[in-house]
């Protein structure tokens, strides 16, 4: 199977040759996998170099000329060193583009902390109208690169080399999907740690769904799941900062007693390189230890 950044440079580089208004921004990651794309659209593939603040602001100076951009790199040079770009060059701005990113929280441990994001979407989320898709797999990847790219608004779309096996509906209206019914509680599994919660939760009278599109969040499908049950036990389990979403679905259940336990990438940095892997088990997101939290807190 080919990862999710695989599946991007070649659905983009088709989306290039069919929509004139559509523009991709690099700086140098994945350039050479669009050499036939830059060679046949020179004026709407722009390679700046590793500035990743021109990146930003070079994609919003497309975007006021009417182009759809593309800004493509590591999730930690994408949103976190010019944040202040995409603060405003396209929120104060008013104009729409998107951001694909590649390396997710711990893609490349030998990378170091440089090359990690945890903390990508959390800081996005203190922006206003902003949509972030976390596909879990390839497919479900080009599914959500499409849309973006066919629309006007301003899109995240945070791809992992991390994948799940298999491939579920997405897109618009989709929202999150019940993948399994209980009713000792609501398990939402953001993107690729779909199969590790499947198999944390094998077992325990639990409702588990999917979510793909965590911004805007689905408080409506989430108290659909939730039912006409008096109180709410809900996890969230996230490929980036634990608790990233906790104060979405807090929100979302604020009629109705609940608790919400965040599972994700904990704050603390593991300074061994190390594989994803082994990342995965170190914060608790492996199907052994999700068993083991998830488990501790539904039997409160």
């Amino acid at each position: 199977m080919d990862t999710m950044r695989d599946r991007f440079i070649a659905t983009t580089s088709q989306l290039l040759d069919e929509d004139p208004r559509l523009a991709l921004v690099l700086a140098e990651i994945s350039r050479a996998g669009f050499d036939r794309a830059e060679r046949a659209h020179p004026d709407r593939v722009v390679n700046v170099g590793i500035r990743e603040q021109l990146l930003v602001g070079a994609g919003a100076g497309m975007a006021l000329t009417g182009l759809r951009p593309i800004m493509h790199t590591f999730a930690s040079f994408l949103v976190e060193r010019p944040f202040e770009q995409v603060k405003l060059d396209f929120g104060h701005q008013g104009v729409g583009g998107v951001l694909v990113s590649a390396g997710a929280s711990y893609d490349w441990p030998a990378g170091g902390f440089t090359h990690m994001s945890p903390g990508d979407v959390a800081l996005l989320d203190t922006l206003d109208g902003w949509t972030v898709h976390v596909p879990g797999h390839p497919d479900e990847a080009e599914a959500l690169l499409r849309e973006a790219a066919a629309g006007d608004g301003r899109v995240y779309v945070r791809l992992s080399a991390q994948s799940n096996e298999r491939a579920r509906p997405v897109g618009a209206g989709t929202g999150f999907a019940a993948v399994r019914e209980g009713a000792g509680g609501v398990v939402i599994a953001v993107g690729p740690m779909l199969d590790n919660v499947l198999a944390a939760t094998d077992g325990l009278d639990v409702t588990v769904l999917y979510a793909t599109t965590v911004r805007p969040f689905d408080g409506a499908g989430l108290r659909r799941a939730v039912g006409g049950q008096g109180v709410a036990d809900v996890v969230i389990v996230e490929p980036y900062l634990a608790g990233t979403s906790t104060a979405a679905a807090n929100d979302a259940l604020a009629e109705l007693p609940h608790r919400v336990l965040g599972l994700g990438v904990g704050r603390a940095e593991l300074r061994k390189y190390g594989e994803m892997d082994e990342h995965l088990a170190a914060h608790g997101l492996d199907a052994r230890e999700l068993r083991k939290r998830i488990g501790t807190f539904l039997r409160r």
